[in-house]
């Protein structure tokens, strides 16, 4: 009996590119919830692009021009448009570089279009093109308690900028959130917010424990039911840290949304069966996104969830097709 091939080289045999849009404010954590998609298909079938690479000027042109990055004129949307619908076609591009070490754009490299294309950035669904180009969206939406302290953590430790400029940035980018970013929220197919730990704020920066909630619309089709079991004797005899789980239906901007909350640590085993469904799905053996670990956070569990909701909307196109 010949061999039926899984899902993972499905894709790699398929002509259709999947774009996935993680949109929100800088320094909001839109490469976390994604991490797990790039490790499930590996480099060769997943390209990121980072939409900073978009500016449309440097730092000290923003700083005379009196602009935020976060300001659509501060950014080529256009030019951005067309590289994604070259990359969605199969076809390569040749991709600016942002350097934000030194605020200055390097030489433009060459980009090849891989079968899944991950666009993390400000303005990820701010126009109706772009919002057509995608097939699964997502804001991510952190207090700004937290966001700005990763901001303010990233910035002086990785990007070279002093606390005083941090504090200075973050009043001057506030008004263009509000007009030009979070109203992408309302747009997406996905919103996750992010809070401190209803059991105590110090675990965010010590242990990277926050309360997570994934906000999503109704689901019509299902491929398979997913469970998400909880072992009551492993929780009542070996189980000694606090976690949460709690559903509730949720207004977000536009929409009423359902919301699936997470917080603290969960034992591995908790999310060990809805792993082996997606390594059923794709093929994938074993998933290693929780390698060598005995719990889980509420931001791995939710990486995790959005990743099977993501391979689902992949799964019916490919069904479509």
């Amino acid at each position: 009996m010949p061999r039926i091939p899984h899902f993972k080289e499905i894709i790699g045999r398929s002509p259709l590119v999947f774009v996935i849009g993680v949109a929100g404010d800088s320094g909001s954590g839109k490469t976390t919830f994604t991490n797990a998609i790039r490790q499930i298909f590996g480099p060769d079938l997943v390209a990121t692009i980072t939409l900073d690479d978009y500016h449309r000027y440097n730092r000290e042109e923003r700083k005379r021009l009196d602009i935020t990055p976060l300001h659509p004129d501060a950014n080529n949307l256009v030019q951005l448009e067309t590289d994604v619908e070259r990359l969605r076609d199969g076809r390569a591009i040749t991709k600016p570089v942002y350097n934000h070490e030194t605020g200055t754009f390097g030489p433009p490299v060459p980009f090849a279009s891989k079968k899944i294309i991950i666009l993390e950035g400000l303005h990820t669904l701010f126009t109706p093109r772009l919002r057509e180009l995608m097939d699964f969206s997502v804001f991510v939406d952190p207090d700004a308690e937290v966001k700005y302290a990763w901001k303010r953590r990233r910035d002086t430790g990785v990007r070279g900028y002093s606390p005083a400029e941090v504090t200075e940035e973050i009043t001057r980018r506030e008004k263009d959130y509000e007009t030009y970013i979070a109203p992408q929220r309302c747009l997406a197919d996905a919103v996750i917010r992010i809070s401190s730990s209803r059991y105590g704020k110090e675990k965010g920066e010590a242990e990277n424990i926050y309360r997570i909630s994934l906000l999503q619309h109704r689901m019509d089709r299902m491929i398979e039911d997913i469970d998400l079991n909880i072992d009551l004797y492993s929780l009542l005899s070996f189980h000694d840290h606090n976690f949460m789980i709690e559903f509730s239906t949720e207004d977000v901007a536009c929409a009423r949304m359902r919301a699936l909350t997470f917080d603290g640590e969960m034992n591995y085993e908790t999310v060990r069966k809805l792993e082996r469904s997606i390594e059923q799905q794709t093929g994938v053996h074993p998933i290693a996104i929780f390698e060598n670990r005995t719990m889980v956070t509420a931001t791995d569990l939710v990486q995790l969830i959005l990743s099977w909701r993501i391979i689902h909307r992949r799964i019916f196109l490919q069904d479509r097709n």
